[in-house]
């Protein structure tokens, strides 16, 4: 087994079958959505045609949601998952983002919470995509006045109970939407159904992963996670390598990988995001190109899928810096003009 292939092509990285950045989002579940400019990237680099106007359609369209979710952090999900994926992920979520809170010695008391999550809600029913200076106007006039500290964690708090989510996309700053009007209620799945499906879709998008990976990934208690892999049954199974026991679906993509491929990937991108252990693509002494010891991650440069540098997304030309001294700038050429293709289409 060829672990990195695997990856690369199950990932999308490596012959993408998709044409629409919102069908990308739907097969990978959710997707790491951290830099709000580099995150359209991430979804358009594994498409076959990227297109920067495509992602943002598909965005303003709602068929692509931006929110905190899973591990209370940002993530794209599609439209057709949002509701299932709110139900199953956010009490969680909810919890850790309390935690966090607490060690910032924040305290939200239920009546501020809801006061102040209708006047969020209000405000976005009103002028349809809103920006954080909105509604701190709103609030303003209402005489709610806080820092954007005690501000951010409102906003994230309604966008896990389902209230808010990403209105339209803008160049450079993040908007909200009231999610009732950009997500058309869908049919509620239970949630051993609910954890099936996203069982699925994180073994088949990011396989081989081992059971800690989908824990960390998820944000579920170990206890889920075995369920879910569990609820699989013959449609997953353990293949041994190097000690670990990583599992794959039976319709794992294996064909298709090419030699020789330089690409370069997003921060927060799901190629290592998606994984607790990283070593099989990012050798330890190159830790330090991917992300720091805060968890700041930056742009990467991988080679037939293992990370080797590191590229600038908005310096043109491209500057690039190798881990060693095997590879040269001119190689990475294919890759930049796909990139400004995207950027430009």
């Amino acid at each position: 087994m060829n672990p990195i292939a695997i990856r690369l092509l199950n990932q999308q990285l490596i012959a993408p079958q998709f044409s629409d950045p919102a069908e990308v989002v739907r097969y990978m579940g959710a997707m790491q959505a951290q830099e709000y400019r580099m995150m359209r990237w991430a979804v358009a680099m594994r498409t076959r045609k990227p297109s920067h106007k495509a992602f943002k359609k598909a965005f303003d369209d709602g068929r692509i949601i931006r929110l905190h979710l899973m591990r209370g952090t940002w993530q794209l999900v599609s439209a057709e998952d949002y509701w299932p994926m709110i139900d199953l992920f956010a009490p969680k979520s909810i919890a850790v983002t309390k935690g966090w809170m607490s060690s910032n010695r924040i305290t939200i008391p239920d009546e501020e919470l809801m006061r102040v999550r209708d006047i969020l809600a209000q405000t976005a029913a009103d002028k349809g995509s809103v920006t954080k200076e909105d509604f701190v106007l709103s609030l303003q006039e209402k005489g709610n006045v806080m820092d954007d500290h005690r501000l951010s964690y409102h906003i994230r708090m309604a966008e896990m109970s389902g209230t808010l989510c990403s209105g339209n996309l803008l160049p450079m700053k993040a908007t909200y939407a009231l999610s009732s009007n950009k997500v058309k209620p869908k049919v509620k799945m239970d949630r051993d159904e609910a954890l099936m499906c996203y069982t699925r879709k994180y073994f088949k998008s990011r396989q081989p992963a081992t059971l800690e990976d989908f824990v960390w990934w998820s944000g579920l208690n170990i206890s889920d996670c075995r369920r879910g892999i569990a609820l699989l049954g013959d449609t997953i199974h353990v293949e041994k390598w190097r000690g670990r026991d990583l599992y794959l679906t039976e319709d794992c993509r294996t064909r298709g990988f090419r030699k020789g491929r330089f690409l370069l990937i997003p921060p927060y991108d799901e190629y290592l995001i998606s994984y607790k252990s990283r070593d099989i693509v990012l050798p330890p002494e190159h830790r330090h190109l991917a992300h720091n010891n805060s968890g700041i991650f930056q742009p990467i440069i991988a080679h037939d899928g293992i990370i080797c540098g590191n590229w600038t997304p908005f310096k043109n030309p491209c500057q690039v810096q190798f881990s060693h001294d095997a590879f040269h700038s001119e190689e990475t050429h294919e890759a930049w003009h796909a990139y400004l293709h995207y950027r430009e289409t």
